[in-house]
């Protein structure tokens, strides 16, 4: 079962490359911080613009760094079935303890489709999956009765999801249907809060990258039901959630990285571009509210 703040890591780059020494400094600062697990290779890592042999570098690179110390959750998913699949094996042999898989992309497949391909990864594959909802990046929706028809499907398979939908309603949806252990994790810092109320057990987050420990304390604040210090730690890190996106996410995070950490550049690679302006001047005021800068 995972719970905790999760960052969402960014892959670093350096002259167009994967900057394996950042990612080998920023794996360890994360786990000293107080990260309860790691994601390479989702959203933020720009996985869709990595070649397989980059993206399975990445998860490779974080494996051995975490050696063990927390579990892996390898960004996996496709909208291609049997690439996903790729994905999930070279994981599993490796070392990570769980694939991140989201819904597929571009496609539009249909709630029996969804059903259909996270099943044939179920019974072809050899790893727990965590479900991952974006609909604002993938335009198709993971229903409620979809992720709970999976999880009584599969309970040994189906752990947990990363709900990004936006909708609070859907944990309670999950929490009332589903009897196996499920983690539901929240895909929205800026929502967290509400989400672990309503019966969440963490966040796979975009702003822990930059305020791993801050992140970290406000989880564990929720985890012990002290609703004051979460709230407190909550609304210091409330600007610092809207600003990583501002403009395409994750530029005005590793605006933020090169600000308060000397040795990782703001790189991205094509089609994103570094931040604008508007972006780094709410960055700015955002990491001065949250005492980062």
């Amino acid at each position: 079962m995972f719970s905790g703040s999760i960052p969402a890591l960014v892959t670093p780059f350096r002259d167009g490359a994967f900057d394996e020494r950042a990612f080998r400094r920023l794996v360890d600062w994360q786990i000293d911080s107080g990260s309860s697990a790691l994601v390479p290779c989702g959203t933020t890592g720009e996985n869709s613009t990595l070649s397989n042999a980059e993206h399975h570098r990445v998860i490779e690179v974080c494996v051995e760094q975490a050696a063990g110390r927390v579990p892996v959750i390898a960004g996996c998913g496709s909208n291609d079935t049997m690439n996903a699949l790729l994905h999930m094996r070279f994981s599993r042999k490796c070392g990570a303890s769980a694939a991140l898989v989201v819904a597929p992309y571009y496609n539009r497949p249909s709630q029996e489709g969804l059903l259909a391909h996270f099943s044939w990864l179920a019974e072809h594959g050899d790893l727990p999956i965590v479900l991952y909802n974006v609909p604002a990046r993938t335009v198709t929706d993971l229903k409620p009765e979809t992720v709970c028809e999976l999880a009584r499907r599969y309970p040994q398979t189906f752990v947990g999801i990363k709900d990004a939908s936006g909708d609070l309603s859907r944990v309670t949806d999950h929490r009332m249907g589903i009897a196996s252990p499920f983690a539901q994790l929240s895909g929205d810092d800026e929502l967290a809060l509400p989400f672990n109320a309503a019966g969440g057990v963490g966040c796979i987050s975009v702003t822990a990258n930059v305020a791993p420990r801050l992140c970290a304390d406000f989880q564990a604040a929720c985890a012990a039901n002290d609703l004051a210090l979460a709230r407190k730690l909550n609304d210091q890190l409330y600007p610092l959630h809207y600003a990583m996106f501002e403009d395409a996410s994750p530029a005005p995070l590793k605006y933020a990285l090169a600000r308060t950490q000397d040795w990782f550049a703001e790189e991205l690679r094509l089609p994103l571009v570094v931040c604008n302006d508007k972006a780094r001047a709410a960055v700015d005021a955002a990491l001065r509210h949250a005492g980062l800068q």
